[in-house]
């Protein structure tokens, strides 16, 4: 008898851990556009501070078919917690799970971040591409991708 009651308080434990996690999940709309074609996938990688980002160890992955694509744009919804995150976007064009390269070390594929279009050939700061989701709110976010 007294186990089934610590089984019962641990389910319960768990089960308010669930549901308070998704509380305080919050909506991220992403609009990704310029996307060239239709081969291969979008990787979003979500990070919450430069050495993060730096270490390329992302908070989490994202994965996008490309079949909803309209005339080079796609509008996906990701939960996170709140807080500060920045997004990086890889254009996975030939399914591989990385960023290819040219001899001269220059990307073959698409890339961006959010709200921030580089101008620049090094990769930027954390906080030029930082944002914040704020709770009860959805928070939307724009990754225009750049070609080399």
């Amino acid at each position: 008898m007294e186990s089934l009651t610590k089984y019962r308080l641990k389910y319960l434990c768990f089960l308010v851990f669930l549901f308070s996690f998704n509380l305080y999940s919050q909506n991220v709309e992403v609009i990704i556009t310029n996307i060239r074609s239709t081969k291969g996938q979008i990787i979003i990688k979500a990070y919450k501070d430069n050495k993060s980002f730096q270490d390329n160890q992302p908070y989490s992955t994202y994965k996008v078919n490309k079949n909803q694509m309209q005339k080079g744009t796609i509008t996906i919804t990701i939960n996170l917690t709140p807080g500060i995150y920045g997004l990086a976007l890889l254009d996975d064009e030939n399914n591989n799970n990385t960023m290819d390269y040219n001899f001269f070390g220059i990307p073959t594929e698409g890339f961006g971040f959010s709200n921030y279009y580089l101008n620049k050939m090094a990769k930027p700061n954390f906080d030029e591409f930082k944002f914040t989701v704020t709770p009860n709110q959805v928070t939307q976010v724009k990754i225009k991708i750049k070609y080399m």
